[in-house]
């Protein structure tokens, strides 16, 4: 196993895609080591990792992104939320986060956030006077808000993994969100008003009426989504075609902002997108796989809790393991291979599944905003055109407000609990 690690990191600092660097060193493995398997059964093992009913969430959740994204509606949400608070200090910051924070609850993940929202709201930004590096900073860790308010593929895939209601993991990661959101806007507040920048004229009363109208059916989604599934009218499967047919309408029917071409390729995106999480899937269920077959969790798991762990000590060890893993991978590997190692430990003593999903996925949305190899950095990275340090540069105020809802959290698990535990059904 230890060749193993270190091949993998060879790969991960050559630059390897994710799905090579997991299978690549597991084909090795077994050639060098494990010769009796044939390797047909790590196929086996793929294709296991695509199976569950509750991925087929995945790919409508991301061509209901995938058609908002190409029509109208992030802009009209955008100008809906700034008409409300662009005048007070950190106006446009705050419009940032509320409309990451929105948006999150149609696309369910960061890097497609980081797209749609950053490319509107940057150059307003910027042209108020805030630094680059700041916007960056902003935009990335924002986007995080978005793998915690549903739909998420981060507790999708976390679901999948451990066999956890995927419902109760959506309506848990609204606490969070919001709690990150409210957070993020303080600390704009203050920013702006000690830098002195981002002051914007105050919209009428009749600019508000105008942009609530253009955009108020935009917040259909959470309506859809969140209040179907908490209200037992959908189940998230159901929930994921429902936020397709809604997406159709709004920008097909009622924008009229789609053409055949942007539908071909929305399609076309969903495919590709779909196909690498799938690829990530797969892999990282091979990769699971192994390990316990060589019993590893078995071996090293007793040794990390102790005898007697203490609710606090399992709660710092899994934090610390997952936000450390995404620094480095992708979340959803990470999430996916550490989850079937950790979960029957951790739930056996006494700590519920469902939040330990959410610590989990926020653990994943910070590690992705988070150096050396967050992959919300590179994302921005690619959209912006930026250097790496100029992206980073801003990072550690907003890392450091994601560390404090963590710890709030573990010591309020109610945060996250309270709505799915008075759902009415799952």
């Amino acid at each position: 196993m230890i060749l193993l690690g270190i091949s993998m990191i060879v790969m991960l600092l050559l630059g390897f895609p994710f799905m090579v660097l997991i299978l690549g060193p597991l084909i090795f493995h077994i050639e060098i080591y494990m010769p009796m398997l044939k390797i047909n059964v790590l196929v086996q093992q793929v294709l296991t990792g695509l199976t569950p009913p509750a991925l087929v969430c995945v790919p409508m959740f991301i061509l209901a992104s995938s058609i908002i994204t190409s029509g109208q509606a992030a802009r009209r949400l955008i100008r809906m939320v700034k008409a409300f608070v662009g005048h007070i200090p950190g106006g446009l910051p705050i419009t940032t986060n509320a409309s990451c924070t929105l948006f999150g609850a149609v696309s369910g993940s960061t890097q497609a956030t980081v797209a749609a929202i950053g490319g509107t709201m940057r150059p307003m930004l910027l042209d108020a006077g805030y630094s680059s590096s700041f916007t960056l900073g902003l935009i990335i860790n924002s986007s995080d808000i978005a793998f915690l308010i549903p739909p998420s593929i981060g507790f999708i895939v976390y679901g999948v993994a451990t066999s956890t209601s995927v419902g109760k993991l959506f309506l848990a990661g609204i606490g969070p969100g919001l709690l990150i959101f409210f957070l993020f806007s303080i600390y704009c507040y203050f920013y702006s008003k000690s830098k002195k920048v981002g002051m914007q004229p105050k919209a009428s009363w009749k600019e508000r009426f105008t942009t609530v109208k253009e955009g108020i059916l935009v917040m259909g989604f959470p309506l859809v989504i969140v209040g179907g599934i908490y209200s037992g009218i959908f189940s998230p499967t159901e929930a994921a075609a429902a936020s397709v047919a809604y997406a159709l309408l709004l920008e097909g029917l009622v924008y009229r902002s789609l053409t055949v071409k942007k539908i071909f390729k929305s399609f076309l995106d969903t495919g590709i997108i779909t196909g690498v999480v799938f690829i990530l899937v797969g892999a990282g269920q091979a990769f699971s796989w192994l390990i316990s077959f060589l019993r590893i969790p078995q071996q090293f798991m007793p040794l990390i809790f102790g005898a007697d762990p203490s609710y606090l000590k399992v709660v710092i060890i899994v934090v610390v393991s997952y936000f450390v893993a995404c620094m480095f991978v992708d979340p959803i590997v990470a999430i996916y291979i550490l989850s079937p190692i950790f979960h029957p430990y951790v739930v056996s003593t006494g700590i519920d599944s469902v939040f330990l999903g959410t610590l989990v996925t926020l653990q994943a949305a910070i590690g992705s905003a988070t150096p050396p190899f967050g992959c919300d950095i590179f994302t921005a990275q690619l959209i912006f055109r930026r250097p790496y340090l100029e992206v980073i540069r801003h990072t550690p105020p907003f890392i450091l407000i994601l560390i404090l809802v963590t710890i709030l959290l573990i010591l309020f698990p109610d945060i996250a609990m309270f709505l799915p535990n008075t759902a009415l059904s799952m």
